[in-house]
C-alpha cells in the first residue's frame, strides 16, 4: 500500500471512509480481494509471494492497512514480511497491540500500520516506534509519517473532504476518480526520501502509472455507524487499464 486518505467521523452516516491505492511491482503475483477460507471472516487481497496482505477488513468491523516507509538505507534482506502485520491486526485472537508492535517492529523493514475501527483508529510508525491515535478529521498516510505535508497527501485529503461534503451518500465513482489523479508535484515540492529524482517525480502523484511499478489497485471502504461496510476494489495493469472491479457489502457480526 502506498497511500491512504481517511475521513474519520466526518460524515453523518459513515464514520469511517477510506480511499487507498496499492503501489507495487506489476510482476509480483497477487490475488484480488476475497473472503479468506476457511473462516471467511477476513476480506482482503493476497500477496501470493509472501502470503500477507496490504489492506483488509473483518466481519467485526475492524480495518487495517499498511504502507512501507521509504528509506533505502534501512531496507534489509531476510526481514519478515510486513504484510503479515495486517493479518495479525485483523485476527480476533491477535496479540497485536502498540506494545507488541514496539517490541517486534525491528523484525520488519520500516512501515506504518493503521489498525482499529471508527471508535479507535491507530497508526504505528516503526521508525519512531510510536503509536498515534487518529483524531476525528481527515488524514493521509503514505511512505513517510502520518499527515506529512507531501503535495499528493494534502491534495487527496482535500479532495476527499470536498467529495463527501457535497452529497448525502458518498459517491464511489467520485472517490475512485480521486485515486486516479496522476498530477505530479513540482520539483521544489518533492520530499527527500533517498531515491533518485526521476523516481521521486514518478511517485509524487496519487496514481502511479509505469510499466514496471505502479498502482495495482484502488480500494474504497465506506462503513456506517453500525459498522456495516461497503468495500469496492478496482485493479489496474502497467498501462493503467482496468482489470476488473468488484464490490462487497459486509454486515457486522458479533462473535
Amino acid at each position: 500500500m502506498c497511500i491512504l486518505f481517511i475521513a474519520l467521523n466526518q460524515h453523518p452516516k459513515y464514520p469511517l471512509i477510506v480511499c487507498a491505492n496499492r503501489d507495487e511491482f506489476h510482476h509480483r503475483p497477487t490475488e484480488q480481494a476475497h473472503f479468506w477460507p476457511p473462516e471467511n471472516e477476513l476480506l482482503a487481497g493476497r500477496d501470493l509471494e509472501a502470503g500477507g496482505t496490504w489492506l483488509g477488513i473483518n466481519k467485526q468491523g475492524d480495518f487495517s492497512a499498511l504502507t512501507n516507509i521509504r528509506d533505502p538505507l534501512q531496507q534489509q534482506d531476510q526481514m519478515r514480511s510486513r504484510g503479515e502485520l495486517v493479518l495479525k491486526a485483523l485476527h480476533p485472537d491477535s496479540p497485536l497491540t502498540p506494545t507488541w508492535l514496539s517490541e517486534h517492529s525491528e523484525h520488519y523493514n520500516p512501515f506504518n500500520l493503521i489498525f482499529g475501527n471508527a471508535q479507535s483508529l491507530f497508526c504505528f510508525n516503526s521508525k519512531k516506534r510510536h503509536t498515534t491515535q487518529l483524531t476525528n478529521g481527515f488524514h493521509s498516510i503514505s511512505n513517510g509519517a502520518i499527515d506529512d505535508i507531501w503535495p499528493k497527501m494534502a491534495q487527496g485529503a482535500q479532495a476527499l473532504k470536498a467529495s463527501i461534503s457535497q452529497c448525502d451518500e458518498p459517491d464511489i465513482d467520485a472517490l475512485l476518480a480521486i485515486m486516479k489523479d496522476e498530477t505530479r508535484a513540482k520539483d521544489s515540492e518533492l520530499p527527500q526520501t533517498g531515491i533518485d529524482l526521476e523516481w521521486e517525480r514518478l511517485l509524487s502523484s496519487i496514481y502511479i502509472k509505469h510499466p514496471e511499478y505502479g498502482t495495482r489497485s484502488t480500494t474504497i471502504i465506506v462503513q456506517d455507524s453500525q459498522q456495516n461496510t461497503h468495500f469496492t476494489e478496482i485493479r489496474y495493469d502497467g498501462k493503467g487499464r482496468n482489470l476488473g472491479q468488484q464490490t462487497f457489502r459486509v454486515a457486522k457480526t458479533n462473535n
